[in-house]
């Protein structure tokens, strides 16, 4: 078995290097809504990997997009070879590779992190769950209330369909190489949202609008939308998008003509 895998800039790649982290992080997963299926993205040398397997309630299947850190799970976990998929996790066709709810799980690499999350927005009724690893800015971004500076369009959208805890922050010196900012741990727990009183994928829109100028007052920022007049009319149009909630943004999104 290869003993190394050298970390690769290209796939924004820090390996976690600290049991205590990886076994704090599997130990974070609730099995919310009672889910038996795990996918760990980015497991590279397997450090999170080694607890996640130890977990027999549970069915946990890789993907890695590194052909190195591929081979290198594969003679380290032989047995589990059915489970180490090489791939890219953003290529995924989710719906056809779990027919029942799963939870995400990962050290995500920091260039993709944001991607991973907008995927969890778009398949939230199949991914009850993720604990997730993240660029502490990133982290507390997601996990941030409204008429807070850090508050943004992800937050919205997935504060919409879960609850978010900020869990725990990690050094740089957990990892090689060691990023040259502090990482954090966030759990997302679907909540029992169906569905906005809203058109969602207009709610989306208005949302990443709001925010694409969230110096301006909403007014300044939504301008170009066709507002209904009592929208026009509103107090609301002199905040700014982070002052918002989501309920705010479902009532705005109903006030404007698409």
């Amino acid at each position: 078995m290869m003993s190394y895998v050298k970390p690769k800039k290209h796939f924004g790649q820090h390996f976690l290097n600290d049991d205590g982290i990886a076994r704090q992080i599997s130990q974070s997963l609730t099995l919310h809504r009672g889910y038996k299926e795990i996918l760990e993205i980015g497991p590279g040398t397997g450090v999170l990997t080694r607890f996640l397997f130890q977990n027999t309630h549970v069915h946990t299947r890789l993907i890695e997009i590194d052909s190195e850190a591929y081979d290198y799970l594969l003679a380290k976990y032989p047995e589990r070879k059915d489970d180490i998929i090489l791939g890219d996790f953003l290529k995924l066709n989710l719906p056809t590779m779990f027919t029942e709810p799963f939870a995400i799980i990962g050290n995500f690499p920091y260039n993709i992190s944001s991607q991973i999350l907008f995927a969890v927005f778009e398949f939230r009724n199949l991914v009850p769950e993720v604990v997730g690893m993240f660029q502490k800015e990133v982290a507390a971004r997601i996990a941030s209330p409204p008429k807070s500076k850090a508050y943004g369009i992800l937050s919205v959208l997935l504060q919409a369909f879960y609850d978010i805890e900020y869990l725990f922050t990690v050094d740089e010196t957990s990892f090689n190489p060691p990023p040259k900012v502090k990482s954090a741990v966030i759990r997302l727990k679907r909540n029992d949202v169906q569905a906005l009183d809203c058109d969602e994928k207009r709610f989306v829109a208005v949302v990443k609008q709001a925010f694409n100028q969230r110096r301006k007052t909403l007014r300044n920022a939504l301008r170009g939308l066709n507002m209904k007049p009592a929208l026009l009319a509103s107090p609301i149009l002199n905040q700014r998008a982070e002052q918002l909630s989501v309920a705010e943004f479902v009532e705005i999104t109903n006030q404007i003509i698409f």
